[in-house]
């Protein structure tokens, strides 16, 4: 097995996921975080609000993590239904009731049950993305929606460019490994071909953006919120992240900020 599938595996290990990379909220928080710093802002949750106009009865979102979508909709949308599902009990602790620990290839639900499904930023942690996208399908009431959300390959192409040059001196080679990249699997670029076989209507929303800080400690938290899969990385993992805070620190005092370009995106997918 070469690194990438290593890695690939890894990502969608659902024991790591449950215990170690969402156990709690942690590791998420700091990954979400950076973005406060990116221009143009957008309001994931209230752009998923607003696609769920015309909507009644029950939104399930899979994978909901902290909770953020599942609060907003309970604000925003009391006359929904709402259930957050997520893999990892730990991580639902903080999340609005009601909530299920369930596995997305195998959904608790009967068919033609819901009436919208969230997969923010998620699809890309199970391990048989086509039977999950089959999942979706199937507890979708006809008229329904799934929204779902990935980044782009060329996402963060800085941080991936900034991990290879910290592991490489760490290492003492001229680059390192390639840092483990959690959306690769189910990619924006691939998300289409992968949702098309079960919904003939998909509608693609990119939010392309910079991120730009004057202060290392936002890299250096998104960085280190990777710990989960360590092992994975080839290359010692806190002298790693420590010699990248050195490398951002001294841009920043050449330059005066540390600019990442990111390309993230919302599928609207129908039947």
């Amino acid at each position: 097995m070469t690194n990438t599938e290593q890695q690939d595996a890894a990502v969608a290990d659902r024991k790591l996921l449950a215990r170690s990379a969402y156990s709690d909220g942690r590791h998420l928080a700091a990954r979400q975080s950076i973005y406060q710093w990116q221009q143009p802002r957008y309001d994931l949750p209230g752009i998923v609000v607003e696609e769920l106009t015309g909507i009644s009865g029950t939104v399930v979102d899979v994978g909901c993590g902290n909770g953020k979508y599942v609060g907003r909709l309970h604000k925003d949308r009391p006359d929904l239904r709402v259930v957050g599902m997520d893999v990892s009990e730990g991580i639902l602790g903080d999340v609005e009731r009601p909530v299920l620990v369930a596995d997305a290839q195998a959904l608790p639900l009967a068919d033609e049950t819901v009436d919208a499904v969230l997969a923010m930023h998620m699809l890309y942690h199970v391990g048989d993305i086509p039977a999950t996208v089959q999942e979706l399908a199937r507890v979708l009431r006809p008229g329904g929606v799934v929204i779902a959300s990935t980044n782009s390959r060329t996402d963060k192409r800085e941080l991936d460019q900034l991990w290879q040059r910290a592991a490489g001196d760490v290492l003492g080679v001229a680059e390192g490994p390639d840092r483990v990249s959690l959306s690769s699997r189910f990619s924006l670029e691939k998300a289409p071909g992968l949702l098309g076989a079960a919904f003939s209507a998909i509608r693609v929303l990119k939010l392309p953006g910079t991120i730009e800080v004057s202060d290392p400690a936002p890299v250096v938290a998104h960085l280190a919120s990777y710990e989960a899969w360590a092992e994975q990385c080839g290359v010692p993992f806190e002298e790693t992240v420590a010699r990248a805070r050195d490398l951002v620190t001294a841009a920043i005092a050449t330059k005066g900020s540390f600019r990442i370009t990111c390309l993230g995106g919302i599928l609207i997918c129908r039947p």
